[in-house]
């Protein structure tokens, strides 16, 4: 008999239905849509509760899928990507973290390369330290040349990333760690200060107590050579901590991550030390480890104004078995990951809808009462979640690297996994579950969301709707003002109590972020993923504040970004009289002047050579000639099209990032070239010509590679939110790190 349980509808939103079509449901090979969300909750269920056979061969298998099915389908709880997108087919990759070890000779780096290709075209993101390559100039004794660096291969894994780029479904991400006392410390530290490099890594720098007790007393620390393990030199501690503050503050890296506290805190240190992270910091693992994440929807567990603790303990109970479960479902890209994974069968439970839960609760987020609330949830998680995996131990047995971990050495009960709870950024999977994201504040009250055929729609908080109509202040005007301002305070028009409970990123403290980041932290197994979000007019010594917090507060990392940080960023809500005058003036098409500068790009396609002019006024960009070799007819026609479209854009003030956009990418049936040198078709010749001008024009330092700058999203042009260490849009579910 079929559980009722699938019998159970999801109510999903538009935009959740909108993500879920674009990214995660089959399609055909035409690319059409063949399941609907509850057929992938129900793939997902079958797929993952199948495993219970391996241990009781009497299990009823369709009764715990049911259970599965109707925790997603309620929205209750998500797993990470990779399972919802792979389980039950083909690919079968599950997990979303890895971290892969990267040695000290060429075959090791480019084993780790081609390893990271197979983990990205699997749905997955890396982790790696560079600590463990010998520093730029150092002896090379078998060639008697000399070291390139660490940072240089770092380029490499960078390109490997842009060319797989995920299968299209899901993004490479990675995040590169080199410790403080590496001797190419300030290079890595300032290595992503031109914009165009390194744009598939997240950086950190992985700090130590002896450095952080050394900035404290104003010290000189010592450079350590990897390759001999000798002292290569000495720096200023706080000098170098003044230097990761001044990039942070410039464009948001590096990060920080705390090495010593990680390793405090590894349960199997007879297994191997750990070096990294995956790409957003929260999930500290050792060399060829792997680890699933699932994140409950804190905004349903809230019943009658209070927390419904039975509800919350029967989904963490429930979710540590599912997560439990995936373990065994996965099909890993390498033999060393599953043997590693297999191993410790770490597991990563978290949260998401905590701004909802605060809201419904009707706790301010930037409030003492919402941080001590935040510690007693966490906990509760935490020890639910232990529980449920010492029962499971009880059946299953514990994960085999038991014997000799930090569980067995405090006499601890045997236990299923090695770690259990993470928090994770829960990106696009919170826009399906229609919940705020992991432990950040709401990201807006109300927000401008773009729609097919460019249509644009107000899009409110259901919950700030909600309490707006019934306390009657409700108007399609009073959203617009809110969506075009980006925030409510300062709005005497709405209830001082209503301003106080919806607080957006921008509206709360930067050491009230960092302390709500250490009191889930308290409670965490692993790390907790968080964005320390700054208003753009902060200052070098406010970022640098918030550092030392997090040393203090015992984080294991920190993640900070600064409002306009990074160059293109389309964040600002409201306009100023001069750029709105800007603007006016942009929509005027520019005349011709009698005599322009040019230059002429031959790009290479399926077709033949074609010639790109691009010519420019005073102003910049202007105009855009094409000619094809000696080829007439429709090819000289469309391509003419296409430079008359692209001349009238930028007479008419459209950025050629824009431009770019549209045009890259777009493929034909004759193409050109391989990997990054791939022409697809004319008018991806096109956009990359405009490209290579800007960069070679002193352009460079207005775009960043591909134009896909970091505050619009490249994939629809919507607001991009820096939450949980990563770029998400809220407008169409892409995830910069998902």
């Amino acid at each position: 008999m079929e559980d009722r349980s699938f019998h159970i509808t999801p109510q999903l939103s538009k935009n959740a239905l909108t993500v879920l079509e674009r990214r995660y449901l089959k399609k055909d090979t035409n690319g059409r849509v063949i399941e609907a969300p509850a057929d992938m909750f129900r793939r997902v269920a079958e797929t993952i509760a199948q495993t219970e056979k391996k241990f009781a061969k009497d299990a009823d298998v369709a009764d715990l899928a049911g259970c599965f099915y109707a925790m997603m389908a309620r929205r209750e709880f998500m797993p990470n990507s990779p399972t919802l997108m792979n389980a039950g087919r083909e690919l079968g990759q599950l997990s979303a973290c890895f971290v892969l070890p990267v040695g000290d000779s060429m075959d090791a780096i480019f084993n780790a390369v081609k390893y990271t290709a197979l983990i990205h075209k699997s749905g997955g993101g890396t982790g790696f330290a560079f600590s463990n390559l010998r520093p730029a100039n150092d002896v090379v004794q078998s060639t008697a040349g000399i070291s390139s660096g660490p940072i240089s291969f770092m380029r490499v894994f960078d390109v490997a990333t842009e060319t797989v780029k995920q299968g299209g479904t899901r993004r490479g991400a990675n995040m590169g760690i080199l410790r403080v006392d590496h001797p190419d410390i300030v290079d890595f530290i300032e290595c992503k200060a031109n914009k165009t490099h390194l744009n598939n890594f997240n950086i950190s720098v992985g700090v130590t107590e002896t450095f952080m007790q050394a900035v404290e007393r104003n010290e000189s620390y010592d450079l350590i050579n990897p390759r001999n393990k000798e002292i290569a030199g000495q720096l200023n501690a706080r000098e170098v901590f003044d230097l990761i503050i001044r990039n942070a503050w410039q464009n948001g890296e590096p990060g920080i991550i705390f090495l010593d506290r990680l390793n405090r805190d590894n349960p199997t240190p007879h297994v191997g030390t750990i070096e990294s992270t995956n790409p957003c910091g929260e999930q500290p693992l050792l060399p060829y480890e792997s680890c699933n994440l699932g994140s409950i929807n804190l905004g349903l567990m809230v019943e009658n104004g209070q927390i419904d603790w039975p509800k919350l303990k029967k989904i963490v109970h429930l979710a540590v078995h599912f997560l439990d479960n995936v373990v065994e479902a996965n099909r890993y890209p390498l033999p060393q990951i599953a043997e590693m994974t297999y191993g410790n069968r770490k597991i990563g439970l978290g949260v998401m809808g905590w701004a909802d839960m605060l809201i419904t609760l009707g706790i301010p987020y930037n409030s003492e009462e919402a941080i001590r609330l935040g510690e007693e949830v966490m906990r509760f998680i935490n020890d639910e979640g232990h529980d449920a995996s010492q029962k499971l131990a009880k059946q299953r047995g514990p994960f085999p690297n038991f014997k000799g971990s930090l569980f067995d050495q405090w006499g601890e009960p045997p236990i299923r996994n090695a770690t259990v709870t993470t928090i994770a950024p829960t990106g696009t999977i919170s826009i399906i579950a229609n919940a705020s994201s992991g432990i950040e504040p709401i990201f807006a009250v109300s927000f401008v969301r773009q729609v097919l055929d460019n249509d644009l729609l107000i899009e409110v908080n259901p919950q700030f709707e909600n309490i707006a109509k019934e306390q009657g202040f409700y108007s399609d005007a009073l959203m617009e003002k809110i969506a075009e301002h980006g925030t409510i305070q300062g709005m005497d028009e709405i209830p001082a109590d209503v301003r106080r409970l919806f607080v957006t990123a921008h509206d709360i403290s930067t050491e009230n972020h960092i302390r709500m980041q250490a009191g889930f932290q308290k409670y965490t197994d692993n790390a907790v993923s968080k964005t320390v979000n700054f208003a753009k007019t902060a200052a070098v010594e406010e970022v640098k504040k918030v550092y030392e917090l997090a040393y203090q507060l015992d984080c294991k990392g920190v993640t900070i970004y600064r409002d306009g940080s990074r160059d293109q960023q389309v964040l600002s809500t409201s306009q100023t009289p001069k750029e709105e005058e800007d603007r006016r003036e942009q929509r005027d098409v520019r005349e011709r002047p009698m005599t322009l500068k040019g230059w002429t790009y031959r790009m290479q396609t399926g077709c033949g050579p074609l010639y790109v002019t691009i010519n420019e006024d005073q102003k910049g960009l202007f105009e855009l000639f094409t000619t094809m070799g000696k080829a007439g007819g429709c090819a000289a026609s469309q391509n003419e099209a296409i430079g008359r479209m692209v001349s009238l854009a930028w007479r008419s003030g459209v950025p050629p990032e824009k431009v770019i956009k549209q045009l890259l990418d777009i493929s034909c049936h004759s193409q050109s070239g391989f990997g990054q040198n791939r022409i697809r078709s004319c008018a991806d010749a096109v956009a990359k010509a405009i490209q290579i001008h800007m960069s070679s024009s002193g352009y460079a330092q207005k775009i960043e590679k591909s134009a896909l700058f970091k505050g619009a999203c490249p994939d629809c042009g919507g607001r991009l939110e820096h939450e949980g260490g990563c770029a998400v849009c809220h407008s169409c579910g892409y995830s910069e790190c998902a």
